[in-house]
C-alpha cells in the first residue's frame, strides 16, 4: 500500500519513541499487572475530570479491529447520577459501588460502523458494507472490541496512580433504560474508579501456569 505523508510521520514517530523508551521496570510493572488489584472499597480522594480525561487519552490509543471504537462510557460521578444509577446494582455490590468517587458504565455502540468514514477514512465503505451484508457480524465486532477497550481502561487507570473494580453485577436493561435510552448503546458492565482502600483487598486468587493454558508451537 502506497504510503502517504501522514503514515510516513507516524512511522517517524514510532522509531522516535522506540529510540528514547525502553521495557517497563519492575515497579511499574507492579503498578500495572503485579502488585495490582481489584478494590472493593474506596477512600475519599477525588477523582477529577482531567484525570477522566487522561484515562481516555490513553485509552482510545489502543488498537481495535478497523479501529472501530465500539466502547461508550457514561461517567457517574454527581449524587444526581448516582441516585439514578444505585437502585439498577445488585444489592451486594450497591453500598461499594455508591461509595466510589466515580463509575464508569461501558456499553457497546451496535451502530458503531457508522462512524467508520471519520475512524478509517482510508476505507470509509469497507466495515459499514460488510456488517449492513453481514447483520449477524455487528454484536460480536462490539461485544469483542468494546470489551477490549475495557480492558485497556482498566490498565489506564492503573497507570495514572488510580484504582479500578471492574463489576458484572448490574441490571443491563435498567441501565441501558437509564443511561443509554434513544441510542443503539447496550450496556456491559461498570467499573469503580478512585483511591481504593487498602483494607477491603481479600487474597489474591490463584491463576493457571504458563504450561497449563498455554502451548508454543
Amino acid at each position: 500500500m502506497e504510503k502517504d505523508e501522514i503514515d510516513l510521520k507516524a512511522q517517524e514517530l514510532i522509531r522516535e519513541v522506540r529510540a528514547r523508551t525502553s521495557p517497563l521496570d519492575a515497579n511499574a510493572l507492579d503498578l500495572l499487572y503485579n502488585g495490582a488489584r481489584s478494590f472493593n472499597g474506596w477512600t475519599d480522594e477525588p477523582v477529577s475530570e482531567k484525570q477522566l480525561r487522561q484515562i481516555y487519552d490513553l485509552m482510545k490509543l489502543c488498537p481495535t479491529s478497523a479501529n472501530c471504537c465500539p466502547l461508550r462510557i457514561k461517567f457517574i460521578c454527581s449524587d444526581e447520577a448516582k441516585d439514578k444509577m444505585g437502585p439498577l446494582i445488585f444489592e451486594r455490590n450497591r453500598a461499594k459501588t455508591m461509595q466510589a468517587p466515580a463509575v464508569a458504565i461501558f456499553g457497546m455502540d451496535l451502530a458503531f460502523y457508522q462512524h467508520m468514514p471519520f475512524l478509517a477514512p482510508h476505507r470509509p465503505d469497507d466495515v459499514p458494507n460488510r456488517m449492513k451484508e453481514n447483520p449477524n457480524l455487528i454484536q460480536p465486532w462490539a461485544v469483542r472490541n468494546a470489551t477490549l477497550q475495557a480492558g485497556y481502561f482498566i490498565l489506564a487507570v492503573r497507570a495514572i496512580g488510580l484504582d479500578a473494580g471492574p463489576m458484572q453485577g448490574v441490571d443491563a436493561a435498567g441501565l441501558d433504560e437509564a443511561f443509554w435510552g434513544g441510542t443503539d448503546v447496550k450496556t456491559m458492565f461498570i467499573c469503580s474508579v478512585g483511591r481504593g482502600n487498602e483494607e477491603t483487598v481479600f487474597k489474591k486468587l490463584p491463576r493457571f501456569e504458563f504450561e497449563e493454558v498455554c502451548e508454543i508451537l
